[in-house]
Formats: C-alpha cells, sequence, structure tokens
C-alpha cells in the first residue's frame, strides 16, 4: 500500500537544516519537505528556491499553523527549542527538534507532558545512531566479542574559535561545548551501555573571548557496573570525532562515530588476539535514516527508537557534565 508522505515543515534557514536535514528528508523513502520558514520572507523564499522546497514563510508563527504539514523540524538556537517545539506540537504537529532538546532535563520533561497531552512525536536529532553500524556494533558487545566492557572513550572537537560572533558563544542560550558536541559521545556511551550514569566528574575552558562558555571540556562519567566515559568535547580545537569501546578481550575503534562524508569514513574496526578485523559499513544517508525511522513512528507502525524519555535522560548527564565543570566537583546523578 502506498503511503501518503509526511509532510514537513522547517523551521528557519540554519545551514545544519540546508546542508544535511532538507537534503536527508528529501532523499528518504516516507518523506518530503513542504515548507521552510524564516522571520524574513526573502530569506525563506530564497532558501526555498535553492532546496526546492515549494512553501515559503515570512514567519514561524504561519509555517506551524500550515494545516497542510504533519511535521516540523526545528533547528533554531538552543535556547528556542522549548518554546517552538511547544507551539508546533499544540498546533497539532511532530517535532523533529535539533541536539540539546531543551537548557534543562526540566525543560525537557515540560516538553514530555506536552507531546503526550497533544498525541504527538517527539524525536531529537542525533541522526548517526539510526545508521544500522550502531546497532551492530552494540550487539557485538553483548556477543561478547570484546569480553567484559571496561571503558568508552568518545572525542568531538572542532575549531570556530577565530570567531566571536556565535549563538554558541552565548551562555545563557545554551552555548558552549558540552551542549553543542559533547552531547554525542555522551548518548553513544549511554545507547551501548544500556544504563545511566552514576557521577560527572569535569574540567572545562571557559573562555571570556567567547561569552565565557566552555570551548573545551574533558572528563570522567562513571555507570554502574565499574565501567565510565573518558570524553572530550570542544569547538577551538582541530577536528575529531573518534570513539574506542575496550573490553577485557580486544576493543572496538570507530575513527568517525558521529560525522563521515565517505563511504569509507564509516568503517569500524575490531581489535582482537586474532588481529584486526575491519567492517565495511554500508554508505547510507543517517539524516534519512531518521526521518524514516520517525514516519514510520506517525504512521503506527514501529515505536521511534529513542523517545523523549532518552533525550531527558542525556539532558541530566550533561547539566551535570556543566555543574561539574563550573564547581570543579564530582556531580551526581539521580538513579
Amino acid at each position: 500500500m502506498n503511503k501518503q508522505k509526511i509532510r514537513w515543515g522547517v523551521l528557519g534557514c540554519a545551514s545544519i537544516a540546508k546542508r544535511s536535514v532538507v537534503p536527508g528528508i528529501q532523499g528518504s523513502q516516507f518523506n518530503e519537505a513542504r515548507a521552510i520558514a524564516s522571520r524574513s520572507l526573502d530569506t525563506a523564499q530564497a532558501t526555498a528556491k535553492e532546496l526546492n522546497i515549494p512553501v515559503a514563510y515570512g514567519s514561524y508563527e504561519e509555517l506551524i499553523n500550515d494545516p497542510e504539514l504533519d511535521a516540523i523540524y526545528i533547528p533554531l538556537p538552543n535556547q528556542l527549542h522549548k518554546e517552538w517545539t511547544i507551539k508546533a506540537m499544540k498546533a497539532g504537529k511532530h517535532v523533529l527538534c535539533e541536539k540539546p532538546i531543551a537548557l534543562t532535563a526540566k525543560e525537557a520533561e515540560e516538553m514530555l507532558l506536552v507531546s503526550k497531552e497533544m498525541g504527538v512525536i517527539v524525536a531529537e536529532a542525533f541522526m548517526y545512531r539510526y545508521h544500522p553500524r550502531y546497532e551492530h556494533i552494540k550487539q557485538l558487545i553483548a556477543d561478547g566479542v570484546i569480553g567484559d566492557l571496561r571503558l568508552i572513550k568518545g572525542s568531538f572537537t572542532f575549531n570556530n574559535g577565530d570567531g566571536t560572533d556565535n549563538v554558541r558563544f552565548v551562555k545563557e542560550w545554551g552555548g558552549g561545548s558540552l551542549y553543542d558536541v559533547g552531547c554525542y559521545p555522551i548518548s553513544a556511551a549511554r545507547y551501548f551501555l544500556g544504563s545511566e550514569p552514576i557521577a560527572a566528574t569535569m574540567q572545562a575552558m571557559f573562555s571570556e573571548k567567547h561569552g565565557g562558555v566552555d570551548m573545551m571540556a574533558a572528563g570522567l562519567v562513571e555507570f554502574p557496573g565499574d565501567v565510565s566515559l573518558l570524553f572530550d568535547c570542544g569547538m577551538w580545537a582541530a577536528f575529531r570525532n573518534p570513539m574506542e569501546i575496550l573490553g577485557t578481550k580486544g576493543r572496538i575503534e570507530i575513527p568517525h562515530a558521529f560525522l563521515g562524508k565517505s563511504e569509507a569514513e564509516g568503517n569500524y574496526y575490531i581489535h582482537t588476539d586474532q588481529g584486526v578485523e575491519e567492517i565495511k559499513a554500508e554508505y547510507l544517508d543517517a539524516y534519512a535514516l531518521q526521518a524514516d525511522a520517525i514516519a514510520r513512528a506517525i504512521y503506527g507502525e514501529q515505536p521511534l527508537p529513542f523517545p523523549l524519555d532518552d533525550a531527558i535522560a542525556n539532558m541530566k548527564v550533561l547539566e551535570a557534565c556543566l555543574q561539574s565543570a563550573e564547581n570543579g566537583t564530582r556531580v551526581t546523578l539521580n538513579p
């Protein structure tokens, strides 16, 4: 049976929308990008033309109230995530919101209540984990291929430190490297371990040149069973995004854990006493896979793989990490 495609509206013309998410929606099986909005109609029209989107709006309100739309993608700055996600939900729309889902876990919990009230689906935009290689890696761990887990290491850094005019440099708006990219290794470790952390200890470089936000952070996140995540994140360092999962009998190396621009960059490696096995990952658009997973949930065919409860849990860890970095203390998390 042919399904009607999920009709998406895009709330803003951010580069991530233009570069990755909209092309992913357009290249997916069950979705179409139907409308885009900006607070400038000229900008919306120019972007719509560039991306071959049929409808352009000069206000966010017009877009979320369009009865022809089923779902809204929100790539707005972090401090606007809660406000516009709730407005979109109250207009009866499903939502894909950029990470982090909100500024605090409490905000995310408020969003969850509205989603239940309105009967709509809300997803946090961590596209990397929709690629089947992550499910395969988790199965390798469960099968004991690398023995008992001992440690997970992860990094996500890039360099935009030369600039000073960036929403990522406004502390009150959820700026800083932890919220921008530290959320990735945290979410991946939680996924691989299938449990929630019990404590976090962080050190960070807070740069007055960049609004006092954490431009680099590194630390330890403790999980049950004496397993930890060692990770670092930064917006003022050379680009890298690897992960390593260490066990008693071997390790799994993911050189490009979150972003990869070619087929080879999706490959990962199993290191054991028998040698090194390269696992070739099929090149798939994770943004398209993410859109189709949301569509299947909207159709009622499959539950959303990562519901809003997961986003709330990730926010709790992020808050603990930031608190630890700011206060120089070990911060415990409630179970």
